[in-house]
C-alpha cells in the first residue's frame, strides 16, 4: 500500500499556505478596483464619454465591459502569471511551457469573453425591462445556463483544452471494469476516454462529464500512469457516487436557490447604490462595478456554506466508492497517492477546511477507508 512522502506534506503544507495568501491578495485588489471606479467617478465619466461615441444599449455595455474588465485583467496578469504558472514550476506540479500558459489564457479569453457578455446582456436586457422581478429572471437565466453548459461543455469546450481519446486494448481490461461499474450504478456512459492531463500539470484526475447522451468517463493519463486498476476504480467509483445520488441536480437546484437568493440582495443594494453614487437607474452601465461588488460581497460570505453542502456530499459519494468496491485499502491508497501527487494536504486547520474546502480533507478520507467495515 502507498505510503505518505512527510516532505511532500511538508511542501503541500506551504504550498497551500501561499496559494490562500495569493487568494486573498487577488480578492483584495479586485476590491480596491472596484471601489476605485466607484468613489473616484471613473466609473460615470467612462459611460458618459462612451454615450458621446456611440448609441443603443447593448454596444454601450459591451464596451463598458471591455474597457472595465480589460484595465482589470491586465493590471491582475501579473498575478495570474505567478499563481497560475510561476508557483506550480516552483512546486513542479506543472509541466506546462510559458508559451502553452499563454495559449491556454487566450483561448480562456476566446470562449469566456462571448460568453461572459452573452449572459451580461440578457442581465442588463432583465434589468431593462422586467423592473423590481430583474433578479428571478436573472436567476432563471443562469439555470438555463448551468444546464446547457454542464451537458455542451464535454464535447465544445474541454476539447478545445485536452485532446480525448478512447480508451485502447492497453487497457482494455480497465475500460471495462469501469463500464461494469457504470452499469450497476444505473449509469449510460458514452465511453471510457483518456486526456492528456500531463501537458499541464504532473496531478491525476478523473471524471464523470456530461449529461444524457454527452456523459462519458474520463481519467487523466497522470492516473493511468501512475495507479493502480483497483485504485482508479474507486476513484472512479466515487465520481459514479455522485450521480448514483443525483448530486448534478441537486448542485444545480441548490446554486441557483443561492444565486436567486444573491441577485434579490443585490437588486435591494442595487437601490442604495443608485441614490448614493448618482446612477440613473440599475440599468445603467455605469452601476456594474456596484452590481460586481454586491455579488462578489454575496459569495465571499456564502462561501463557507456552499463548501459545507459540497463536502456533504462529495461524503457521501466516498462512502458509495467504498460500499460498491468493497475495496478499502485501494481507496485509501489511492487518496494517499493524491497526497503526494497532487500535493494535497492531508490535515489542514480547521478554519481552512471551514472556509476553502469543497471537498472533505484527504486524511480523512484515507481514515475512513481505513476504518470502513
Amino acid at each position: 500500500m502507498t505510503t505518505l512522502d512527510p516532505e511532500k506534506q511538508k511542501q503541500a503544507k506551504t504550498y497551500a499556505r501561499i496559494r490562500r495568501r495569493l487568494w486573498l491578495v487577488d480578492n483584495l485588489f479586485s476590491a480596491v478596483y472596484v471601489l476605485a471606479w466607484l468613489f473616484f467617478g471613473w466609473s460615470i465619466s467612462l459611460r458618459e464619454w462612451l454615450s458621446t461615441l456611440i448609441t443603443g444599449d447593448w454596444l454601450l455595455i459591451a464596451l463598458y465591459v471591455f474597457v472595465f474588465g480589460g484595465i482589470y485583467f491586465l493590471l491582475n496578469l501579473p498575478l495570474g502569471c505567478y499563481s497560475g504558472f510561476i508557483l506550480p514550476h516552483r512546486f513542479d506540479q506543472s509541466n506546462q511551457t510559458l508559451k502553452d500558459w499563454i495559449i491556454d489564457q487566450l483561448k480562456g479569453l476566446a470562449i469566456g469573453t462571448p460568453l461572459g457578455l452573452i449572459l451580461l446582456e440578457l442581465l442588463y436586457l432583465a434589468l431593462r425591462v422586467t423592473g423590481d422581478l430583474w433578479w428571478l429572471w436573472a436567476a432563471g437565466g443562469m439555470l438555463v445556463f448551468s444546464v446547457l453548459l454542464s451537458n455542451l461543455a464535454p464535447v465544445l469546450i474541454m476539447p478545445l483544452f485536452n485532446k480525448f481519446v478512447p480508451l485502447g486494448d492497453e487497457h482494455k481490461e480497465l475500460a471495462d471494469c469501469l463500464i461494469q461499474l457504470a452499469e450497476r450504478a444505473n449509469t449510460k456512459v458514452r465511453g471510457v476516454f483518456k486526456f492528456d492531463m500531463s501537458k499541464r500539470t504532473k496531478s491525476a484526475n478523473a471524471a464523470l462529464t456530461g449529461l444524457g447522451n454527452t456523459r462519458r468517463i474520463i481519467l487523466g493519463d497522470t492516473l493511468l500512469n501512475e495507479f493502480t486498476t483497483d485504485e482508479i476504480e474507486t476513484v472512479l467509483a466515487h465520481e459514479l457516487g455522485h450521480h448514483v445520488h443525483r448530486d448534478i441536480p441537486f448542485l444545480i437546484t441548490f446554486g441557483t436557490l443561492t444565486t436567486m437568493a444573491g441577485f434579490y440582495l443585490a437588486s435591494l443594494g442595487m437601490n442604495w447604490a443608485v441614490g448614493y453614487f448618482g446612477f440613473t437607474n440599475a440599468s445603467d452601465p455605469a452601476a456594474f462595478p456596484a452590481l460586481g461588488m454586491i455579488l462578489g460581497a454575496f459569495g465571499l460570505i456564502t462561501m463557507p456554506l456552499e463548501n459545507a453542502v459540497s463536502r456533504w456530499r462529495e461524503n457521501m459519494a466516498d462512502d458509495y466508492a467504498l460500499q460498491s468496491t468493497g475495496k478499502r485499502e485501494a481507496f485509501a491508497s489511492a487518496f494517499t497517492r493524491l497526497a503526494n501527487q497532487n500535493l494535497g494536504e492531508i490535515d489542514p486547520e480547521k478554519w481552512v477546511v471551514f472556509l476553502f474546502y469543497s471537498h472533505p480533507p484527504l486524511g480523512e478520507r484515507i481514515e475512513k477507508a481505513k476504518r470502513w467495515g
